[in-house]
């Protein structure tokens, strides 16, 4: 009836609210139905009501936020002289690490487009070679992205495309939806790094989002100004008037700095004679028995004057050096011998493999160092940056500027990324190389999706670079072809960049990567999806004639475009929607959830779910619950 006050049982348990003994003594006035109503338990009962979990309000964090990596060490000011020693001679040691990884992580990148390569490079130049499979826009776009995916490397898809233009065996309007299909394929490998930070559900759901948003800018981008082009012709003649406006001469290749710098490593590894695919592409049968592996890395020509015979004296090379012997016409031609000199000091140099061997081989090696580095890229990044550091980053590459120059900020990634991919020549080692930054919360995805758009316009110079080495006769194909690259990037990066309300990739981002957080191995069915199964089937579609391909994609494009304005209105505005339809629950789960997706996925992985319909990680932690709560000695009211 009033406020009751128990003592505590000295040495037996800590604090226990008074509340739990005044209910238990209002069960008997008996001082002694205490003990029969309840058992406790000295040499445990305090850790039984420690494990006891009290709800608490629970403030959810946004997994879109920054980490905030809290410094949990000894603040500088409360350190000594030594311990600053220390901590200095750690950090330099950090940085160190981080650079090495890096440069073991570029050069893991280069052996897998190498790998890739000698797998599939002599099928990309086969492809290249049938010019009515290039003739069809979107053949011709579906082939950009299978080729890039196979040769992992938009820069070895761009320059066959430009030295088929320069070749005369493709014109330029049928080069640009191949530019095009191979701006979307060069957007894997980054998209396939992304999947290395699946461990954390909120570093996979950031960093997948992170890869993916130049995805969507780059399908997206294709969707609109593919049929523009094929109406308009706008990149064709936009490019034309400024080619022919400038008298350009041929020049040659920049150095590239990032080659530079990885040579010394990945050349004592493999080396590949990259022009065998040109060759291929251009119709020389005797280039499909080549070997991509370099063998001679020193030779030596020589041009001297041989006698010839040819078929008739109209055939000579002048009057004075041409002369009949019997039913031979003899004349002296300049030819030109080639002698090896010294081999190429490679690991592959002498093994007496097939390239397909070969290149399992090294795709299996970079794949694991690939792997190893980013891991440790990762772990060296969350130890180091803490405090202060991490703060003074995050602001800086985050950080917009002041009042009215906000919207600076964006452009000025732009340029940067722009910059960064003309150096190192390569857009897929500059966003592999952002993706885990993106992932651990260095890098906001809103900050990282302009720099994934200079990327893209930075790695065009690449295809400009290769058409300034063309001769003279085909400068002008070559270089309007690589324009069209280049115009295509900031075609859009107008469309999906300027007004906020259309950045609609970074949205689309967004949700995919909520989706994967929750059922991951949807990322891998997206990459296959994507970039292996889809640009199969419309290039199938496309090679059965236009009738087919509109007859199956006609239907299936109409009901995508149902589905998107019904989830519009569903959002938006849904009341002008029947009731029925204001939700999907009129469809059978398996239609509009990826729930049953993934008891399925999980009965045929044998994962932790197997039967039950929910995500592994959560069951797992679950499971891990129930366990917990079975383990606490506690013994109940009868």
């Amino acid at each position: 009836s009033g406020p009751c006050h128990l003592p505590l049982f000295p040495g037996e348990m800590g604090p226990i609210p008074d509340v739990l003994f005044c209910f238990l003594l209002s069960l008997e006035d008996n001082e002694h139905s205490l003990v029969s109503k309840i058992e406790l338990l000295p040499s445990y009962s305090a850790e039984v009501f420690e494990e006891i979990p009290i709800e608490k309000p629970v403030v959810e964090q946004d997994p879109w936020d920054l980490s905030n990596f809290r410094d949990s060490g000894i603040k500088w000011s409360e350190r000594d002289t030594k311990g600053k020693i220390i901590a200095v001679f750690r950090g330099f040691g950090k940085v160190i690490l981080l650079l090495g990884f890096l440069y073991f992580f570029v050069c893991s990148l280069d052996i897998l487009s190498s790998a890739f390569q000698l797998v599939g490079g002599k099928m990309a130049g086969e492809i290249f070679s049938d010019g009515s499979l290039l003739s069809n826009p979107l053949g011709g776009l579906m082939i950009g992205v299978l080729v890039t995916v196979l040769v992992q490397s938009s820069s070895t898809s761009t320059s066959v495309i430009v030295s088929l233009v320069s070749s005369s065996l493709l014109t330029v309007k049928a080069a640009i939806p191949i530019i095009m299909g191979a701006n979307i394929g060069t957007s894997v490998t980054n998209t396939m790094v992304a999947l290395l930070q699946a461990g954390d559900r909120n570093e996979f759901r950031r960093a997948f989002a992170g890869a993916t948003v130049h995805d969507f800018f780059n399908w997206l981008s294709v969707l609109v100004l593919l049929p523009l082009e094929a109406i308009t012709n706008y990149l064709y003649h936009l490019t034309n008037v400024i080619v022919k406006s400038f008298n350009i001469k041929s020049g040659d290749d920049a150095p590239e700095l990032l080659k530079v710098i990885t040579d010394p490593l990945t050349k004592l590894i493999i080396q590949l004679d990259k022009k065998v695919i040109n060759e291929i592409a251009t119709g020389n049968e005797a280039a499909k028995n080549k070997s991509l592996i370099k063998i001679w890395c020193e030779t030596f020509k020589n041009v001297t004057l041989s006698n010839v015979t040819v078929p008739s004296p109209a055939n000579c090379t002048s009057s004075s050096l041409c002369w009949t012997d019997g039913n031979m016409t003899w004349t002296l031609l300049n030819a030109t011998y080639a002698e090896n000199i010294a081999k190429c000091k490679h690991a592959f140099v002498d093994v007496s493999l097939s390239d397909l061997s070969i290149g399992l081989i090294l795709l299996a090696l970079s794949l694991m160092v690939l792997c190893t580095c980013l891991i440790l890229i990762v772990k060296v990044l969350n130890s180091g940056l803490k405090g202060q550091v991490a703060a003074v980053i995050k602001k800086t590459i985050n950080t917009d500027f002041p009042f009215p120059f906000a919207w600076l900020a964006g452009y000025l990634a732009i340029l940067v990324g722009a910059g960064i991919t003309f150096l190192v020549q390569s857009s897929s080692v500059f966003t592999s190389a952002i993706t885990p930054l993106v992932g651990i919360g260095v890098i906001s995805l809103e900050r990282a999706y302009p720099l994934t758009l200079g990327s893209n316009i930075g790695t065009t110079t690449t295809a400009i670079l290769a058409a300034l080495a063309s001769p003279g006769n085909t400068l002008q194909s070559s270089l309007q072809i690589a324009l069209c690259h280049f115009f295509f990037n900031i075609s859009g990066v107008l469309l999906w960049y300027p007004i906020p309300f259309t950045r609609l990739p970074i949205r689309l981002a967004r949700g995919l990567g909520n989706i994967t957080a929750n059922y991951r191995w949807f990322a891998i069915f997206y990459l296959i999806f994507c970039f292996l199964l889809t640009p199969l089937a419309v290039f199938g579609l496309s090679l059965a004639g236009w009738p087919v391909l509109v007859g199956v994609g006609a239907p299936i494009l109409l009901v995508l475009l149902v589905v998107l304005v019904m989830r519009v209105l569903q959002a938006r505005c849904p009341q002008v929607l029947p009731k029925k339809l204001q939700t999907w629950d009129f469809l059978p789960l398996w239609m509009h959830s990826l729930q049953p997706w993934d008891g399925l996925v999980s009965l045929l992985t044998g994962s932790c779910c197997q039967l039950r319909r929910c995500h592994c990680s959560r069951c797992w932690e679950q499971d891990e619950d129930q366990e917990k709560l079975k383990k606490i000695p506690m013994k109940v009211l009868e």
